[in-house]
């Protein structure tokens, strides 16, 4: 019992000192301006559907989060189809996410990850527009900015908003989901033996659909799937199958979807769920013929391998530091306080 604790421990060690460095690295980088975003998708035709999944995809915003801010841009003005485009591909991907997934899965997978966002955001967004066909007006006048940073007093500098943003709101919405997925990375990496996904699973669409029927119901954040992502392909899930968990996960959970059939219609809804399951299935099958033996030893270079072990160590604990900070500052937080945003 003590061998398997202490295996835990450097497993579950091993994988956030590679993902630390990059995670941190993304908080850095997440000071995107949603307000932005919802000036660019108004109207009707393909053009803001293909604007939605693209601003979409470098927020760092899991599949509740999403939710209220997808309500906000229908409300101002944002047409059914990129609504739904940007409530797609938002929470399967992510700055912070997609370089987690270069450090513990390679640069391959960190392509496909988004590449397969943008594709199923897009047909999803023109399956519901198809099926509503609305004549679009412009976007409404944006409704009174509540938040912190549109308070009467003088607003903090954009770069420190960001900061505060990237280092303190973030960690407090992901902490929890993050330390969840290490510790069930963990588990895995111990109590599995080699290959027993693969055995278990078989390969092809039978794993990948194994893989969706698991990730349609529950709640997975995008950057904390990754590491038990990891840690099934260790054990000989195929990297098709750990990306339809990775697409399907974040894009989908009961609670999403509840709101979604509220937000968009019935119709939308069903179109919005088979959009994520078929790019899922496709984007996993085409990942796995990519995955041949020229690629394979390019797509197992993990991004944390190519640092320095004190600066990955160092990362380490610096990550932790602010994660068990956010979990602290989060519950002394007032119920609905609102956080920092970048703009």
């Amino acid at each position: 019992m003590e061998e398997m604790a202490v295996l835990f421990a450097r497993e579950t060690w091993g994988i956030l000192t590679d993902m630390a460095p990059y995670l941190l690295l993304g908080f850095l980088a997440v000071g995107f301006p949603t307000s932005f975003v919802a000036r660019h998708l108004g109207g009707s035709g393909p053009v803001p559907v293909i604007k939605a999944s693209l601003l979409g995809i470098p927020l760092p915003i899991c599949s509740c989060g999403v939710l209220p801010l997808g309500a906000s841009l229908r409300d101002r003005g944002a047409g059914r189809g990129a609504t739904a485009s940007f409530l797609i591909s938002t929470p399967q991907t992510g700055i912070d996410s997609i370089l987690v997934t270069y450090s513990l899965l390679g640069p391959v997978f960190a392509l496909f990850r988004p590449l397969a966002a943008l594709v199923s955001g897009v047909l999803g967004g023109l399956t519901v527009a198809g099926l509503t066909p609305e004549k679009e007006a412009g976007p409404e006048p944006a409704k009174p900015c509540t938040r912190g940073c549109c308070a009467s007093a003088p607003p903090a500098p954009a770069a420190l908003r960001a900061l505060r943003y990237g280092f303190r709101h973030l960690p407090q919405e992901m902490g929890t989901h993050i330390l969840v997925g290490l510790f069930l990375a963990g588990l895995v990496a111990v109590l599995l033996p080699p290959d027993f996904l693969a055995g278990t699973l078989g390969r092809g669409l039978p794993a990948m659909a194994a893989m969706m029927l698991l990730g349609l119901p529950v709640y997975i954040c995008a950057t904390a799937s990754v590491p038990l992502a990891a840690a099934m392909m260790a054990k000989g899930l195929s990297p098709g199958a750990a990306l339809v968990f990775l697409a399907v996960g974040p894009a989908t959970n009961t609670i999403a979807l509840a709101t979604l059939w509220k937000l968009l219609g019935r119709r939308q809804t069903l179109a919005y769920l088979a959009a994520v399951a078929l790019t899922a299935l496709a984007s996993g099958l085409l990942l796995d013929l990519v995955h041949t033996a020229v690629f394979r030893e390019w797509s197992r270079t993990e991004g944390g391998h190519l640092l320095p072990g004190a600066v990955k160590k160092g990362a380490a604990l610096v990550l932790a530091i602010l994660l068990v900070a956010a979990e602290v500052g989060k519950r002394r937080r007032p119920p609905h306080a609102s956080g920092d945003g970048p703009g």
